[in-house]
């Protein structure tokens, strides 16, 4: 079978995990008798370079016409006193509407080999098994109205938090049934005794819920679930949330895994979905080969079975992952004190490698 994928490199470590994320699925190709076809597109701060826009009209309909988007992460201090809707993040969000992904999944599972590069207790997170479901394109972050006014000491900034229920029901209801295809437990985070959007959003998870009466669920105010996520992680299936509280607790999930170096993530909802590392683009070590590239090549898996159903190949990389970890192979982030961490290309090379040998 034939894939097209556009490429967006992104900035900072963004082309080298690019690189070790196709040559993994190049890898997949020979093995499994498929050809995946790379479109490069330019997005984020490499866009605003050379366009003077994060995202230029030719990338966004690039992206509409792939089957699958491949993006590496974006921005940089370079490009951080650029007023707000011609920055990097202007691009990223703007690439969300346009594909319609109102739905971020990241997976936050430990690998048995890495518990001991998290700072909590092994037995804490031995085991850790959990997918947060992020709402992406409505909230705080295209809530209008919006911006900076006034002048001197009158200057004030206004964001709009904003949920419709349609909006708030299509998330959920996605969490419910992906709940049924792992523990059947699902948690709705909110914030619903302080702020009106997230009443909404708890009366309206709670009339989702009774329409999946097979599904254990609950609720947890916010600061709750981020104290629960460090005291009792395990506690945790399927957790569903606005878009501006999974964009926290996702991160400080990811310390679950050992480093957010291993988190992938999937943004889907439209016909085409979005595969990325939930990291920064790490300007300070891009082309050191410090980089890790997990995170980019588990994404990869993600966009293998989300959007092209093939289950054996993602499963695949998965175990591949898994072996190059269990084989004692650390990058910077994850690398014990005393130990020799491996390059981006050497890790790249080693999953190829696990591939060819499963």
């Amino acid at each position: 079978m034939n894939f097209h994928i556009v490429v967006l490199a992104g900035d900072g470590i963004g082309p080298e995990i690019c690189e070790e994320s196709k040559k993994v699925l190049n890898r997949v190709g020979e093995v499994f008798g498929h050809k995946f076809e790379y479109e490069p597109q330019d997005a984020g701060g490499i866009a605003i370079d050379k366009y003077d826009n994060p995202l230029p009209e030719h990338t966004l309909k690039a992206c509409q016409a792939a089957q699958a988007v491949l993006k590496a992460p974006m921005g940089g201090p370079k490009w951080d006193k650029i007023e707000n809707k011609k920055r990097p993040e202007a691009g990223i969000l703007g690439l969300r509407k346009g594909l319609d992904l109102y739905a971020n999944l990241r997976p936050v599972k430990l690998f048995d080999a890495l518990k001991d590069a998290s700072t909590l207790k092994a037995e804490v997170i031995d085991g850790v098994d959990m997918l947060i479901v992020r709402e992406l394109i409505s909230g705080i972050y295209f809530g209008e109205p919006r911006g900076i006014h006034g002048e001197g000491k009158d200057r004030y900034g206004v964001n709009t938090e904003i949920y419709r229920t349609p909006e708030v029901e299509r998330i959920v209801g996605l969490a419910f049934e992906l709940a049924k295809l792992r523990r059947k437990k699902v948690t709705s985070v909110d914030k619903f005794n302080v702020l009106e959007s997230s009443r909404l959003w708890h009366d309206v998870a709670e009339e989702v819920s009774k329409k999946h009466p097979d599904v254990a669920f609950e609720h947890q105010i916010v600061d709750n679930a981020a104290m629960q996520l460090i005291l009792k992680p395990k506690q945790f299936d399927v957790m569903v949330t606005t878009n501006m509280f999974g964009d926290i607790l996702s991160d400080e999930a990811s310390m679950l895994t050992g480093s957010l170096g291993m988190l992938p993530s999937a943004s889907l909802g439209g016909k085409v979905g979005l595969y990325e590392p939930s990291h920064g683009s790490a300007p300070d070590i891009a082309g050191t080969g410090k980089a890790n590239p997990l995170a980019m090549i588990l994404s990869v898996a993600m966009m293998l079975q989300y959007s092209f159903k093939l289950l054996k190949e993602a499963a695949a990389i998965e175990k591949a992952v898994e072996k190059v970890l269990n084989d004692g192979l650390r990058t910077a982030d994850i690398v014990k004190k005393g130990e020799k961490a491996i390059s981006c290309v050497q890790m790249g090379d080693a999953v190829v490698k696990a591939i060819l040998n499963s």
